[in-house]
């Protein structure tokens, strides 16, 4: 089945924004996966505008899932984080330093070199890597030949054409799929997913193995409660696999 990693970053915003501790990260991390996320994903970016090094480092010894890191390996401190925590899952993201979330998939070809050694050597350390990557044919193709065991499919333009026509939005990413699952690709999803559109992507492409999901996730557990939050995205899921989305 599916499984729901659920990105923190938003619960790290909401304690920087005072300093302290308050909201805990590490306590919120735990909950969620007694909640019942399978894996946690954090995103540290250079700036430490929510999740710090430090946390990174903290989490590591915590989570009893899968750990997964996202970032840019040519910016900051991501590849050293990686190095000392080994986490199950490395996800890179060609993020720049002005953007405020990611907005774009790896050019798998302009950057083959550079992602080709940088895999390699991520992999060296026992970590699953995952590429970020648009619903693009050339660059999915990019991925398997640079070495990457799995790609997350950015699902932005999913999401904002779901509500006009879903069939219509949903179709380069079955696409994509069947691409990447003839290449021998695992399949990740992410980005602006939540209640109303994620059951229809799993149904629509019922390979996906994980989606990491934060700003949605967070922003309903402040009306509904974390542990009822997840849980109503785990029946989502649930609901997905075993009847028709009408």
């Amino acid at each position: 089945m599916l499984k729901l990693s659920v990105n923190i970053n938003k619960i790290a915003t909401l304690r920087n924004a005072r300093g302290g501790n308050n909201p805990d990260l590490v306590m919120a991390a735990q909950n969620a996966e007694r909640f019942g996320a399978q894996g946690i994903t954090i995103h540290p970016r250079p700036d430490e505008r929510h999740i710090r090094y430090e946390d990174a480092f903290a989490l590591a010894q915590v989570v009893n899932t899968e750990l997964n890191i996202e970032g840019n390996p040519q910016k900051g401190r991501y590849l050293e984080i990686i190095e000392k925590i080994k986490p199950a899952q490395a996800t890179l993201v060609p993020d720049s330093d002005d953007v405020l979330t990611s907005n774009a998939g790896w050019d798998t070809l302009k950057h083959k070199a550079y992602l080709t050694e940088t895999i390699a050597h991520i992999q060296s350390l026992g970590v699953r890597v995952s590429l970020f990557i648009d619903p693009v044919a050339a660059m999915i193709e990019g991925a398997a030949a640079v070495g990457a065991d799995r790609i997350e499919l950015y699902t932005e333009s999913y999401a904002q054409g779901y509500k006009q026509n879903r069939e219509k939005s949903v179709a380069p990413y079955v696409e994509a799929a069947a691409l990447a699952t003839s290449l021998a690709l695992g399949l990740n999803a992410g980005h602006d997913l939540d209640l109303k559109n994620l059951a229809y992507l799993y149904h629509s492409i019922p390979n996906l193995q994980e989606v990491s999901i934060g700003h949605a996730l967070i922003s309903d557990a402040l009306y509904y409660g974390l542990e009822n939050t997840i849980q109503m995205y785990l029946r989502a899921i649930e609901t997905a696999q075993v009847s028709p989305i009408s």
